[in-house]
């Protein structure tokens, strides 16, 4: 498979949406619907601080993977609340009016990913998301690659993510493949326990990945 890695743009939007529902089934984020995750994917391209590509197939120009996270994540996510919260509020109505108790939830879900690793300041890995049929062909580690890649250009001195501690192997075995390594465990509210990664440049990325 032949895929460009390219930044985020408005016309991959609902293509991008496709694929995380798809990659992401049961998850919570899925469940608000299309469009919600377009408004979501889409704040990645209108923030400074915002860093978003996609894996675009070199022949048809299907979107196969998406990656996106913010270089300072408390300002991001702060400015998105206070600019966009009118938007995400539209956007997930008939979830709200199906479930009102997640609410909460909602508002945790896409803002929150748990603290910043405590010393220098690190960008977030907020989500990465390949199409069933493109995994196992290198989609997702161009994607991390690409991403960090940025990070690093535009100065940063590392960067941290979060993943399910449980019943998540092959994910955190992905990333501990490329060199990230868990700086602390921690359970959320809901009783997920989670993974915390932190990659520092001064660290080498390692191997190679098979998905």
């Amino acid at each position: 498979m032949v895929f460009d890695i390219i930044k985020i743009e408005v016309r991959h939007l609902s293509q991008i949406a496709d694929v995380h529902m798809k990659a992401f089934p049961n998850f919570f984020l899925t469940f608000l619907g299309p469009r919600f995750l377009r408004e979501f994917y889409g704040s990645f391209l209108y923030d400074s601080v915002g860093i978003g590509f996609v894996a675009e197939d070199a022949e048809s120009g299907r979107v196969l993977g998406v990656i996106v996270g913010p270089l300072m994540p408390d300002g991001y996510f702060k400015r998105l609340l206070i600019k966009r919260w009118w938007a995400f509020c539209l956007a997930s109505i008939s979830a709200v009016l199906m479930r009102p108790v997640i609410i909460k939830r909602l508002f945790r879900a896409l803002f929150y990913r748990g603290e910043a690793p405590s010393g220098q300041q690190r960008a977030l890995l907020s989500s990465v998301a390949v199409c069933p049929q493109a995994q196992g062909q290198g989609v997702g580690q161009a994607l991390v690659r690409r991403w960090v890649e940025e990070v690093e250009r535009r100065g940063y001195s590392g960067c941290y993510l979060t993943t399910d501690a449980h019943n998540n192997d092959k994910i955190n075995h992905f990333y501990q493949k490329l060199g990230w390594q868990v700086e602390s465990t921690y359970t959320t509210p809901e009783g997920r326990v989670m993974n915390r990664y932190v990659l520092d440049f001064s660290d080498d990325l390692k191997g190679t990945v098979s998905e």
